[in-house]
């Protein structure tokens, strides 16, 4: 399984170590982030992460940038992508459970890099119930269309 990551300058220490511990659960990574602390725009590095997973480059996304918040927007303008911010384990494991996101970010100013493999965990380690989610699911598909 393919996981594409991006981050902005606040975010390199934190990528390198979710990065790191991404592949050593089995996972491949393609990273599209930045390894230098020159300040960049993150709305570039979301784009990327969206459209890799939307193409289906890669089966999800791990997007960082200083509260998360502004890359997941970024990644959410692409569609087909379903983003879950989060700064704890519960919101990512119903993300995927009930909205079948298939990308994550988190802010590297928000969380420490321990929380942020427990997000991780959660979030790689439960899979879309879909069932009665599914029609919600597909609601978000149509809001895309229109």
């Amino acid at each position: 399984m393919k996981i594409v990551m991006g981050n902005d300058h606040t975010a390199v220490e934190m990528k390198e170590a979710i990065k790191a511990y991404v592949e050593s659960k089995g996972y491949e990574v393609i990273d599209f982030g930045v390894n230098s602390l020159s300040s960049c725009d993150y709305p570039e590095f979301g784009e990327k992460v969206g459209r890799a997973v939307a193409s289906g480059e890669a089966d999800y996304g791990i997007a960082i940038c200083g509260t998360g918040i502004g890359i997941g927007i970024a990644a959410g303008k692409v569609r087909g992508v379903r983003v879950c911010t989060c700064s704890e384990p519960y919101s990512a494991r119903l993300s995927r459970m009930h909205n079948n996101t298939n990308v994550l970010t988190f802010g590297a100013r928000v969380v420490g890099v321990e929380m942020a493999k427990m997000i991780v965990d959660e979030w790689l380690d439960n899979i879309y119930e879909g069932g009665r989610h599914q029609r919600r699911v597909d609601m978000l598909g149509e809001i895309e269309k229109r």
